[in-house]
């Protein structure tokens, strides 16, 4: 099972600098990371080769891109996938329009097939439609194997949803991880704190994870401190993988 971290390029969504966001990453003492909308275009194929590069003469590894909404354009969605594989990359965190699917499920697994992509759905969080087991266990029910779950631990507490149980019903389609922690304030409303000092048991996480012998990118996310984000997401890479290697 992986003990090289991911971090999530949301985290430093105030700094645009693709040379000063790879150098976080080594900073927290990662070399992997998933790209999101915020620091990459998309649907610019014009900036991957400059992106990707580097990232690639920083030493960091593209592992995935997300959370990227796939609908009903085809071309849209294609340059998602061709992103990924000219990154070198396997993954991509994804999310669906109530509206578009299934047709936009069938596009999806098409084009993941096409480029050897797995996917996975992004549940986020109890005001999402896709942020309930119950219905990612209908989705998969509509869907084969190239379309699975990325499980956001934080997001899962938001859905009064077990993260640790979740890791078990969906072992077979597991296919990434955001390690996300949050507290809650009265009113219900989340705040990201270090993994494991909220309501995440991680060493119950990390059992289950071992359990299923997961290998897929593990992702971590800390959304707070946006002027200054990588002490917090040292603390997290350094208590992870303390729990990690327990």
């Amino acid at each position: 099972m992986t003990q090289d971290f991911a971090i999530q390029s949301y985290c430093f969504r105030n700094f645009k600098d693709h040379s000063v966001v790879a150098g976080f990453v080594r900073e927290c003492g990662c070399t992997q990371i998933e790209l999101c909308a915020a620091h990459v275009d998309f649907s610019d194929v014009s900036c991957f080769d400059r992106v990707i590069g580097t990232y690639e003469e920083s030493g960091v590894h593209i592992v995935s891109i997300g959370v990227e909404k796939l609908g009903t354009d085809v071309e849209e969605a294609r340059k998602r996938f061709e992103f990924v594989r000219k990154a070198g990359a396997s993954f991509m965190s994804v999310d669906f329009n109530i509206r578009e699917v299934p047709e936009a499920y069938g596009i999806a697994e098409k084009l993941a097939e096409e480029y050897d992509i797995r996917l996975g759905i992004h549940n986020h969080g109890g005001l999402h439609w896709l942020g309930s087991p119950s219905v990612l266990e209908h989705a998969f029910e509509q869907t084969g194997g190239r379309i699975g779950l990325s499980l956001d631990t934080a997001w899962a507490l938001h859905s009064h949803a077990d993260p640790v149980k979740m890791v078990q019903q969906f072992s077979e389609r597991l296919y990434l991880l955001h390690l996300k922690d949050f507290v809650f304030d009265p009113s219900g409303s989340p705040e990201d704190v270090v993994c494991g000092s909220g309501n995440l048991d991680l060493d119950a996480m990390v059992d289950a994870l071992k359990g299923i012998d997961f290998a897929g990118p593990a992702i971590i996310e800390y959304e707070g401190d946006v002027e200054e984000p990588v002490p917090a997401l040292k603390k997290c890479v350094n208590k992870l993988r303390e729990h990690w290697l327990s």
